[in-house]
C-alpha cells in the first residue's frame, strides 16, 4: 500500500536546528509538488513549504530565512531543514504529496516541540 513515511521530528532548544524527512513509498510515481504543512494546538493546519517538480521552492513568511526544503526524486523523499527555531514553530509537522494525476498522500505526522 502507497505510503508516507516522516522521521526526524523531537524536541529542541530555541535556536536549534531540526531536519525532518518523509519518505514515499516506491509505488508513488509521477510526483508533482511536495510540501510540508503544520498544525499547532488550537489552530488550522497551515502550509509551510512547497518544492515543484522543477525545484522552485515557496515558503510561508514566519519561516523564511530559517526553512528549507528539498527533495531527492531518486529516494522519493522530501526534507525539511528547520534552523534558529522558535517556541511558535512548534507543532505536528506532516508532509503532502501530489502527482501529476491529482492523487494526494498525507504522511502521519510528526510532532516539532521547541521549547527550553
Amino acid at each position: 500500500q502507497a505510503q508516507l513515511v516522516e522521521s526526524g521530528g523531537g524536541l529542541v532548544q530555541p535556536g536549534g536546528s531540526l531536519r525532518l524527512s518523509c519518505a514515499a513509498s516506491e509505488s508513488i510515481r509521477n510526483i508533482n509538488a511536495m510540501r510540508w504543512y503544520r498544525q499547532a494546538p488550537g489552530k488550522e493546519r497551515e502550509l509551510v513549504a512547497t518544492i515543484t517538480s522543477d525545484g522552485s521552492t515557496n515558503y510561508v513568511d514566519s519561516v523564511k530565512g530559517r526553512f528549507t526544503i528539498s527533495r531527492d526524486n531518486a529516494k522519493n523523499t522530501v526534507y525539511l531543514q528547520m534552523n534558529s527555531l522558535k517556541p511558535e514553530d512548534t507543532a505536528v509537522y506532516y508532509c503532502f504529496i501530489v502527482t501529476n494525476w491529482g492523487v494526494v498522500y498525507w504522511g502521519q505526522g510528526t510532532q516539532v516541540t521547541v521549547s527550553s
